[in-house]
């Protein structure tokens, strides 16, 4: 197995360990700041994960700006038709999904494709390119795909939850938002003898309601993850099995191909996916029963 960043050659598990590793930053307990020594850390920082999510994202402000400013009506470029395309499909998707009034829903809903679609898609560029040319100068690890970060996913899936929490409280007030964690989807007597019974529902409506607040975001989050990283784990698997001489020349290049035009497919559904649970969500948000 070829070396990475000039320390020697790395068996397979190496190899897998090294690609999956982030570069990571943290305090140790002398309060200093070091670099990839945070095993069991809580409070690392994946600088690359962080670092390419911010990349991408502006990527795509700059994408869609520069698409806005050369619009034209007369003779729209290739670049500005995909972009139409885009946003028209998406436009379509809220105004199907989503049963609120929100000018934010449509431009979040967009954000959250492209953004969620530019990250998945740094997984088809060959798994040893990017790490290699870090190793070179002197950055010893690099991942390259920030959806495949757990971190990354969640931190995206616990904004969509308090944006939950939000609409909701717009829309129905803060007795409307405990009246759904407490009143459903066993509504409590309100007279006789089964007054008694009321607080042990109320109490069960507000564990079970609870959990299914909080399993959103959670569900959000893994979706995406496991998706993401199972498909990087399976590249990273033909690139050993290429290089270890298992599949040998025009197979191991047409294996590598079939696995990315299947991962297209993945990569867009999954953006797709995110992208609709957020809308429903937020339209179950501003619904009143």
């Amino acid at each position: 197995m070829a070396s990475e960043g000039g320390h020697g050659p790395l068996t397979s598990g190496e190899y897998i360990q090294h690609h999956l590793q982030n570069l990571q930053v943290c305090k140790d307990q002398a309060g200093e700041w070091v670099w990839n020594a945070c095993a069991g850390n809580p409070l690392a920082l994946n600088v690359d994960s962080m670092a390419w999510s911010v990349f991408l994202g502006l990527v795509f402000i700059l994408l869609f700006r520069s698409a806005a400013k050369k619009s034209s009506a007369g003779k729209p470029s290739k670049f500005q038709a995909a972009v139409e395309i885009i946003v028209e499909f998406v436009d379509g998707s809220v105004k199907d999904t989503f049963h609120g009034k929100s000018r934010l829903i449509a431009p979040l809903g967009l954000t959250i494709f492209v953004w969620v679609f530019l990250m998945n898609v740094m997984d088809l560029v060959p798994v040893d390119w990017i790490p290699l040319f870090a190793g070179w100068i002197g950055i010893p690890y690099m991942k390259v795909v920030p959806s495949t970060d757990v971190n990354i996913t969640f931190g995206m899936s616990i904004a969509v939850f308090f944006l939950i929490i939000f609409y909701t409280i717009k829309n129905k007030g803060i007795t409307g938002f405990v009246a759904e964690l407490t009143l459903h989807p066993i509504a409590p007597p309100t007279k006789g003898a089964g007054l008694i019974a009321a607080p042990f529902m109320i109490a069960f409506n507000f564990i079970l309601e609870s959990v299914a607040l909080i399993a959103k975001p959670v569900s959000l989050s893994l979706r995406l993850f496991g998706n993401m990283f199972a498909g990087e784990l399976i590249f990273i698997l033909i690139a050993i099995m290429f290089s270890g001489g298992l599949i040998l020349g025009v197979g191991g290049g047409l294996l590598h191909v079939l696995w990315a035009i299947f991962h297209v497919l993945i990569i867009t559904l999954q953006a797709f996916i995110f992208m609709m649970l957020t809308i429903v969500y937020l339209s179950l948000a501003s619904e009143s029963h």
